[in-house]
């Protein structure tokens, strides 16, 4: 480097050329060379291929041969023979041609002329075979030739001599032959040990080159760059603080054309004064408020809607909000009276001349706010049915509990009230003076104490069985089932196919347990049933029980659409108790196949 440090010095870049030109000639000098080797060794395989060829065709000419003679020595025309004897002539000569060819070279059929010395000895060994056959076939030919009619006696023993020694010649070309094939094989093997070498050498080449070259170029390149981009920092620095500006301004630019275009395009945009006064509006605006985007003059509100209220509407939306903005729902009605939902915002702000704008953006909403007004209506109409059908809810339910304290109330008064009365009445009657009379009248309390114990657990029973609060809800249905089979003489059974024994929230068991009987008191009541299963299973997640009866049956769809039937609030009163414990509750019956009754509650923790 010089002085300043900022170019690199001119005797390390003739230094580093040379070295590159030394490298570079390296390798090229191996490939050239690797090359020469290969492609002479290619055009010698080429030359391999054609002498196999034409050592094989000669197998195949001598068998010609052999047979055309057989032919000529069993044809009895001389006509015949004068044929046969050309094509043993031509035979004859194509066979002596590739001969002499195999062992002395032809340019013409590109076979080498020299041969190496095991060939050399095969063929010294096949040119005895070759000259015998070759001259007892001239002689063939000689006798046809002649002038004399020739008969197959005068030249049977030629035939007999080439019949005997074809088999010789073809033993011996198979042997050159395969020696041939050995011999390109050999090439071929050496060929490819010349290759791994010029690989290697190449190798060796281009890593002499990377450790003497190229890494200490690197370094020194990377060194002087480093000094280069040092000095060059401040100057780009300051470049780039150019560009970004001039960048940031062009893409400002862009992207105001760009947005101006789109909400040009969009569906609803206009830019007006603070006044209210028109200055741009959309293609799609115009054309849906079938406005002239030449009229300057006009007011917003005016374009918005032909209806007065609507217009006033705008103007003090306009008005209002022309400082802060504002985004909502407004109604506009066009030229043709069509009624048109806008969701719309009002976005202020200045211009290049300080002038406050309008930004007008708006969608139109028609159809989602006739869908809204719709399901607004249905709301409110599901609503007051719904509130509708509670009140006949709540008012069955008030009555029934009514009716089942004005029940016990009457249980309790006629039963275990009056056979109080009569307890008081027995004991104040008793004389402690006459034994005999107060023995007996104590017996009698006895059992007037036993029926008024059974009638208090009776009512009890009735209202919260005592084993659903001290033992769970499997012994509470345990119970119920054993009880009703004994009052109503129904074959009413209880399974447990799981074996669940847990306990619940108690408001999860009480529900559990008045949803189960009332379905059971329905069978029994509604279904003429004779036969009732409940069975109860379980899972890591869900409690069920299924209440199954042999009874008539009934139309689900009767009880769904219910109106004041006993039948239909009974099932009323299930669905509230089950949704209340986040439960599901499933019905299925058909007229004269029974009812089945499934209750799915969740259990937690589960």
């Amino acid at each position: 480097m010089t002085k300043n440090g900022n170019s690199l010095d001119q005797r390390t870049f003739g230094k580093l050329s040379r070295l590159y030109i030394m490298a570079l000639s390296m390798i090229a000098l191996s490939v050239v060379v690797s090359q020469i080797f290969v492609r002479h060794h290619i055009k010698a395989q080429q030359s391999d291929s054609t002498v196999i060829n034409v050592a094989g065709r000669q197998r195949m000419l001598s068998q010609k041969l052999t047979k055309e003679i057989l032919l000529l020595a069993t044809t009895e025309t001389s006509k015949a023979q004068v044929l046969l004897k050309d094509k043993l002539k031509e035979t004859l000569s194509l066979w002596q041609s590739s001969h002499y060819a195999l062992q002395h070279g032809d340019p013409e059929l590109g076979l080498p002329t020299e041969n190496s010395i095991e060939i050399s000895n095969k063929f010294k060994d096949l040119n005895v075979v070759f000259n015998i056959i070759k001259k007892a076939t001239e002689r063939i030919i000689a006798e046809v030739e002649s002038d004399k009619i020739t008969t197959v006696s005068e030249f049977v023993d030629d035939v007999n001599l080439v019949r005997d020694y074809e088999g010789d010649f073809l033993l011996i070309m198979d042997q050159i032959v395969n020696q041939y094939n050995v011999e390109a094989d050999d090439k071929v093997s050496w060929l490819g040990n010349l290759e791994a070498i010029l690989a290697v050498l190449t190798l060796c080449v281009l890593l002499a080159e990377l450790l003497f070259i190229f890494l200490p170029t690197a370094k020194s390149v990377r060194a002087t760059l480093a000094e280069l981009l040092k000095a060059e920092k401040h100057a780009k620095k300051m470049a780039f603080e150019a560009d970004k500006l001039s960048l940031a301004k062009e893409k400002s630019i862009k992207e105001l054309r760009a947005l101006t275009q789109a909400m040009d395009e969009t569906l609803l945009f206009a830019r007006i004064l603070s006044s209210g006064q028109i200055i741009h509006i959309g293609n799609k605006f115009s054309r849906r408020f079938k406005f002239s985007r030449f009229n300057e003059t006009a007011m917003f509100w005016n374009v918005m809607s032909t209806i007065d209220s609507e217009k006033m509407a705008l103007e003090n939306l306009v008005t209002k909000y022309k400082k802060t903005g504002w985004q909502g729902e407004v109604k506009a009605t066009t030229k043709e009276g069509e009624s048109v939902w806008l969701e719309m915002a009002i976005i202020p702000f200045s211009s290049n001349d300080d002038k406050t704008e309008l930004l007008i953006i708006a969608s139109e909403i028609t159809e989602r706010k006739a869908g809204q007004l719709e399901i607004q209506r249905l709301t409110r109409k599901n609503f007051l049915e719904e509130i509708s059908q509670q009140k006949i809810i709540s008012s069955k339910i008030i009555e029934n509990q009514e009716k089942e304290q004005n029940r016990i109330a009457k249980d309790v008064h006629d039963g275990i009230g009056q056979m109080l009365t009569g307890l008081k009445y027995n004991l104040e009657s008793i004389n402690i003076n006459d034994i005999e009379k107060t023995a007996s009248k104590i017996e009698h309390l006895k059992e007037l104490t036993s029926n008024i114990i059974k009638g208090v657990r009776t009512a009890t029973f009735n209202l919260t069985p005592p084993e659903l609060s001290d033992h769970g809800i499997v012994p509470a249905i345990t119970k119920l089932t054993k009880e009703l089979a004994r009052l109503t003489g129904k074959d009413i059974v209880f399974l447990n196919k799981t074996d669940f024994s847990n306990r619940l929230d108690s408001l999860v068991e009480i529900n559990i347990y008045r949803i189960t009987q009332e379905a059971i008191n329905n069978a029994i009541k509604y279904a003429d049933s004779t036969h009732i299963l409940v069975s109860l299973s379980h899972s890591k997640n869900i409690l069920s029980i299924v209440i199954d009866d042999n009874g008539k049956g009934f139309d689900p769809q009767n009880v769904k659409n219910f109106k004041n039937a006993d039948g239909g609030m009974g099932m009323t009163f299930m669905k509230e108790r089950i949704k209340y414990i986040d439960g599901r509750l499933f019905l299925s019956s058909e007229e004269g196949k029974g009812t089945r009754v499934t209750l799915n509650i969740p259990l937690k923790g589960g």
